[in-house]
């Protein structure tokens, strides 16, 4: 299974978890596990995904959860788990 971490800040607003699920639905990119908060107004939330059935490439995803995020005015990256894994590793 290939893993990827997907986080999303900004200003809290209705609707954030359901564009970010359907932008990932849309590419067949699964949710595995997610944690959300929303501290003095500001949106954050984490999810671990299974990107192993994608129907697009790695590079497509991050494009387009960029655009979704541009949209809301959140910040959305998206980051293998692996690579976040090696980056962080002693």
């Amino acid at each position: 299974m290939q893993k990827a971490l997907v986080s999303v800040t900004g200003v809290d607003k209705p609707g954030i978890i359901a564009k970010v699920s359907t932008a990932l639905f849309e590419m067949n990119i699964n949710v595995l596990e997610i944690s959300q908060t929303i501290l003095d107004g500001y949106f954050t939330m984490l999810m671990i995904v299974d990107i192993t059935e994608a129907a697009v490439p790695f590079s497509e995803a991050a494009e387009k959860l960029n655009e979704v995020g541009g949209e809301m005015g959140e910040a959305i990256s998206i980051q293998r788990t692996d690579i976040f894994d090696a980056m962080h590793r002693i």
